[in-house]
């Protein structure tokens, strides 16, 4: 299956935003965005024309690599979000937000959006009771999301579990003893804090 193997710390000075890919690192100096704020290559610190294609694009690509999706999924997201009643550009957002390995990530059991995409693909999680392994999978109002008994032993989940200091969103309750996340409600816009600005996507995917 496809997939970026590069370097995601390059994908934050592309975007020229931290993207918080790499979990803890983000928020110590060793981001290279502390260093090094400025795209990659050699003309990152050029003058650079920002076309309003070019803002529409890049505010795509930031929602495309936070939440690690490859082009041909997004487009498959945005037209499932055009398909649902109500605003295109929030409907996109919520149904990124309800991603199962987003929602281990908000949860706290995850370090990164990365991170809890492999532990679903390795079996790690359950939903309702039954094992999911689909990264994708599009978690519904009232999904119980838990960690199977393995994997709570797991040195790394442990780690993450004890660590972390993630508020999860009002939209998610978390049961941090029983490793469990309840979908209380689907999310709205006002509960999604993703720096991403969606009437862009939108404007780009219209033309």
């Amino acid at each position: 299956m496809a997939r970026y193997t590069g370097p995601v710390c390059r994908l934050c000075r592309r975007e020229r935003a931290k993207l918080f890919l790499k979990g803890s690192k983000c928020d110590s100096m060793r981001c290279p965005m502390e260093r090094r704020p400025y795209p990659p290559g050699m003309h990152g610190r050029g003058r650079i024309r920002d076309s309003e294609y070019l803002v529409q694009l890049r505010e795509k690509q930031k929602a495309r690599r936070i939440y690690g999706l490859l082009e041909k999924q997004f487009r498959s997201v945005y037209a499932e979000a055009t398909r649902r009643p109500g605003i295109t550009g929030e409907n996109l957002l919520q149904l990124l937000e309800l991603r199962l390995d987003n929602i281990v990530f908000r949860a706290g059991f995850a370090s990164s959006r990365n991170q809890s995409r492999q532990f679903v693909r390795h079996g790690h999680v359950n939903v309702n009771g039954k094992r999911v392994t689909i990264p994708s999978y599009t978690v519904r109002k009232g999904d119980v999301v838990e960690l199977r008994p393995k994997a709570v032993q797991m040195i790394v989940i442990r780690h993450n579990i004890d660590t972390l200091d993630r508020t999860a969103p009002a939209w998610l309750e978390v049961s941090s003893g029983d490793h469990k996340a309840t979908v209380r409600d689907l999310p709205n816009r006002e509960q999604i804090d993703t720096q991403v600005k969606e009437q862009l996507i939108v404007e780009l995917y219209s033309k």
